[in-house]
Parts: C-alpha cells; structure tokens; sequence
C-alpha cells in the first residue's frame, strides 16, 4: 500500500494501492484504450466530456486534472464553470456538445435507466457514426479512470503525468 490519504468524514487514514505499479497490464491497456477513444475527436469536447462525467461521478482527482487540461487547451472559465449545469445555460455550448454533454450523461449514469432512445438519437443526429463510437469510447473510458481514481483513492491536484 502506497498511497495515504485522510478521509475528512471520518478522520481515518486509509493507504490504498498505486494501482499503475501493481496491475501495469490493465493501467496500460487503459491508456491505450483512452489514446485509440481521442482520435478524431475534438480536443474541446473531449474535456468537456471528461469534466462532466467526473462530476457525475464525484471524481475530484479526473475533475482537477480535466480541468486543468481543459485550460491548458484553451477552454474559457465560463464554460468551465457551465458544464455542470449546461441545460441552464445552453447557450455557452454548441448542440454539438450539447448532445456530447447528455449522451455522457445518459452513459456515465446508465443504471438510472439506461441510455434513452431520444438521447442516443440525439447524439447520432450531430455525429457521424465513426465519431459517435470514437465518442461512447470516449464516454466508457472516463468512466473507467473515475473509476480507477475513487477506487484507489487518488488524491486531487497528486497528477503525475
């Protein structure tokens, strides 16, 4: 056990594994399948998506990192700051992204009842199929990394990229 955080709640520390270290394999088939989900994608949504699902999720650790990358690539603060509640305020994105926003959405909390039909439709309607798979890929990678981070219990702004 590598990793050691205080957990706020409860005041415990609890040490959790370096997941990379102890299951190299599956880390890096998960940085491959996140590499192959990015392509021909635009760079801009694919944060916007990243941030969002790891809101979803309660990811602060992919939260943080997203964010900052969403930056670095040029991403405003109001967008930023509007993704969490991008059906109030739609007019900060593109129905490109809009329909990107809540497909992630429909996947990220597929137990609540799956993706809805008029959701997908949605999505289908502004990407080509190529790109709607490239994007579900997208969505099932986040995930998987949120995921992976609360897991193992990552610790925000500790990115060791």
């Amino acid at each position: 056990m590598t990793t050691t955080e205080i957990n706020p709640a409860t005041r415990r520390t609890t040490a959790r594994i370096n997941f990379a270290k102890l299951a190299p394999k599956a880390f890096r088939a998960v940085i491959g399948l996140d590499a192959a989900a990015r392509e021909g994608l635009d760079p801009t949504l694919v944060e916007l998506v990243q941030v969002r699902s790891s809101q979803l999720n309660h990811c602060a650790y992919c939260l943080h990192m997203h964010t900052t990358d969403a930056r670095k690539a040029g991403e405003s603060e109001e967008r930023l700051h509007m993704t969490a509640l991008w059906r109030e305020a739609k007019h900060f994105f593109t129905e490109k992204e809009q329909a990107a926003l809540a497909l992630t959405e429909a996947v990220t909390l597929v137990a609540d009842g799956g993706v809805p039909d008029a959701v997908y439709a949605h999505a289908a309607a502004h990407f080509e199929e190529q790109e709607l798979a490239q994007l579900l890929a997208l969505i099932l990678t986040i995930n998987t990394w949120n995921r992976i981070a609360l897991a193992t219990g990552k610790v925000p702004g500790t990115d060791e990229r």
